[in-house]
């Protein structure tokens, strides 16, 4: 019998949303077994990051499984009570084939699930999915609920930046949600837009990184995206441990706190970080990119979920956090 709250994975322990939703986990009572990848050509991670949280000494157990081989997370998942599915390939350079990641992705997950289903303790399973399995739809609407779904014919012909992560990401989240419903299995995801705020893992994650680019002095990295829907890193990890603990989810879940131009971010990371050289209003006007639509959270929202942190904070608690890590 486990002590606490009982036993949950968390697969892609070691990345920006996966550590934080264990920090959570944690702080909340629950033992966590987390997953990490294994490549031979690095050498051994290092997870102290991981090991040093509160409580991790009693309640962490970290194990080796990759996506490339779904029997390896039987482990993990053996003896949980829940499963929350962070872990997924990431290919913006194009080094494989669109095919191959995505078959990578949905092959995981679905080892993944099935794990789920032969445990015969696992009671929900949590995937973390993307803005992008929901914003490339063709469609004209400037707000998008759980209803809408990227294109993944239009994402394959358009091939602009991160059309194969979309991709993946959609046809990934498609194939959990229909395993559920197939196999009685209590299946929900989580559509997080852009992340940011502090973060635990040793290197600074893109989102952040993006997010903060005025500060970096990088004006050319983010203009693809003028405009882009936010969400703090610790309401992403709250709503998935929410709907975790939920009684009657259903579906898809969008994550997202409000929707932000650059221009914004400029005038607050100015405020904060004077001795930083912050691009003139003028120059904006010279850099072309994507204005992406809103995502609506009334559903997360309806189901009793309350957001705590706004823009100011997203930027405040990323500045300060890449300050003491001295990114800053």
């Amino acid at each position: 019998m486990e002590e606490g709250k009982g036993r949950v994975c968390v697969t892609g322990g070691t990345g920006f949303i996966g550590s934080w939703i264990i920090k959570r986990l944690l702080e909340d009572g629950y033992s966590v077994n987390t997953t990490v990848r294994h490549d031979p050509v690095e050498h051994k991670k290092d997870v102290s990051f991981l090991t040093n949280l509160p409580g991790a000494p009693q309640r962490l157990q970290i194990l080796s499984a990759d996506l490339s081989n779904p029997e390896s997370f039987t482990a993990a998942v053996e003896g949980c009570i829940g499963v929350f599915h962070v872990a997924t390939p990431v290919d913006f350079e194009l080094r494989e084939p669109e095919e191959v990641v995505t078959k990578r992705s949905i092959d995981g997950a679905l080892g993944i699930l099935r794990a789920c289903l032969n445990s015969k303790t696992v009671k929900r399973f949590v995937y973390t999915s993307s803005a992008s399995a929901v914003t490339f739809n063709g469609k004209d609407e400037q707000v998008m609920d759980e209803s809408f779904w990227s294109d993944v014919d239009d994402l394959r012909a358009s091939k602009f930046f991160g059309w194969s992560y979309a991709v993946s990401k959609t046809l990934t989240e498609k194939a959990v949600l229909e395993f559920g419903e197939q196999n009685g299995l209590d299946v929900v995801t989580v559509v997080p837009t852009f992340v940011c705020g502090p973060f635990i893992c040793p290197k600074i994650p893109g989102s952040v990184q993006n997010s903060l680019n005025f500060a970096f002095g990088k004006i050319d990295s983010f203009g693809f995206m003028l405009q882009t829907p936010m969400v703090h890193v610790d309401d992403v990890a709250r709503a998935h441990i929410f709907l975790l603990e939920h009684s009657s989810p259903k579906g898809r879940y969008n994550c997202s706190q409000c929707l932000v131009t650059f221009e914004r971010i400029s005038e607050l990371v100015s405020a904060k970080c004077p001795e930083f050289q912050q691009p003139t209003k003028g120059s904006f006007k010279l850099i072309e990119g994507t204005k992406l639509k809103d995502l609506s959270s009334k559903k997360l929202i309806d189901a009793g979920f309350m957001f705590k942190y706004g823009l100011e904070e997203m930027l405040d608690d990323a500045i300060q956090c890449c300050k003491e890590k001295g990114y800053l």
